[in-house]
């Protein structure tokens, strides 16, 4: 899966959309984090400094109610630190997990061992598992490379109903683009036009349970409502590896594996779809971050992205029965044409309109400053 060029600090290469390098070969996302950093002030004082004083307008807008943060949570390691993290700082975190019903029982045990032990609620949305499988099922009819992005999406609507169930202003997200990167739009994109275009196309039953955020309620939580989205790990010195061992001598925490692969569906795009229909693996986000911050080495990181992505023992087995797939019809969606987002109504390009509006959202927390980065500008087609 590797091009003819690769970036000298990270290993993107030119196959990554979107993409060029320095004088010095070092590419453009390099730099990305590199601003980031400076902005946020991640690891350093500044950085702890913005943090608390969000933490303090928190607990200010919170006060005499039951929670003032919404957490999600999806027992992987990220979320589930990031419960411990909000208990630390003295919030009162409401937990809120959507369930696609693809779930690992690891996931699902060390949700409930997190929130169990440090005393904090959990609201759970869970979706009718024969409609979202409806919904995976019109993806992989479609052709393209997205079919777990109603996951993604229906965990932001759940949060956003949740907030505003119980008046609160502050969601904490925990992503990392120190230990993740941000993950180039390319051939990964999704937006609520997105997947009602598909599941209209070629889905059959009703959306009654999938909390599909469209347009209008995007719009609706973040200028109206004006619920803002905090990544903690975006400002404080966050180890990802410091996190685990933690989490397991505290909360006897399980390992599942792998990034994203506390859920089936996830971990089947990861390792099988993706890198097996449309050549691409996106281990090499979690690699180039390791590389940047010193962990492995390039040899090392490339050594791995050359390797097989790691595929959980029976997972095609139990996805194939699941969706009910032959293996004539499963080769058969493997084989057919590749199709990608930008072949289907979206909103991206009002997105890229609304450019200086999002702009400022981002800058209030309104939306992830990586929306911005990755939805507001215009792509380019590899």
């Amino acid at each position: 899966m590797m091009s003819s060029k690769i970036c000298s600090r990270c290993i993107y290469d030119d196959s990554v959309s979107m993409i060029y390098f320095d004088d010095k070969g070092i590419c453009n996302y390099c730099h990305q984090i590199e601003e980031l950093k400076t902005i946020y002030g991640t690891g350093e004082e500044k950085g702890k400094k913005i943090f608390l004083e969000i933490v303090n307008k928190i607990k200010t807008h919170g006060k005499n109610k039951k929670y003032d943060i919404i957490v999600g949570v999806s027992g992987g390691v990220d979320s589930s630190y990031m419960l411990y993290l909000a208990k630390k700082y003295g919030l009162r975190p409401l937990a809120v997990h959507y369930d696609n019903t693809w779930n690992t029982s690891i996931a699902t045990q060390n949700i409930k061992k997190i929130t169990s032990t440090l005393n904090i609620d959990l609201l759970t949305h869970v979706v009718n598992n024969k409609e979202i499988d409806d919904i995976y099922i019109a993806f992989l009819k479609a052709g393209v490379s997205e079919i777990d992005a109603s996951t993604d999406l229906g965990l932001a609507e759940t949060l956003y109903r949740a907030a505003k169930k119980y008046n609160i202003k502050y969601i904490f997200e925990g992503h990392s683009f120190m230990e993740e990167g941000i993950t180039p739009l390319g051939k990964n994109y999704f937006d609520g036009r997105y997947i009602k275009s598909i599941h209209k196309k070629y889905g059959s039953l009703p959306m009654k349970t999938y909390p599909l955020m469209t347009l209008t309620r995007f719009l609706y939580w973040t200028i109206f409502k004006r619920i803002k989205k905090i990544r903690p790990f975006w400002y404080l010195n966050y180890n990802k590896e410091d996190a685990k061992k933690m989490l397991k001598q505290k909360f006897d925490w399980e390992d599942y594996g792998g990034h994203h692969l506390e859920n089936r569906m996830a971990a089947f795009c990861h390792s099988v779809y993706w890198p097996k229909k449309f050549k691409v693996d996106y281990r090499n986000n979690n690699l180039s971050a390791m590389v940047r911050n010193g962990k492995i080495n390039r040899e090392e990181a490339l050594s791995i992205y050359k390797s097989e992505p790691p595929l959980e023992h029976n997972l095609l087995k139990y996805f194939k029965e699941r969706l009910n797939l032959s293996d004539a019809q499963f080769d058969h969606i493997m084989k057919q044409p590749l199709k990608y987002w930008n072949q289907f109504p979206t909103y991206k390009r009002y997105f890229e309109f609304s450019k200086p509006v999002f702009y400022l959202l981002a800058k209030s927390n309104l939306v992830p400053y990586s929306f911005y980065l990755k939805y507001c500008f215009k792509s380019q087609k590899k």
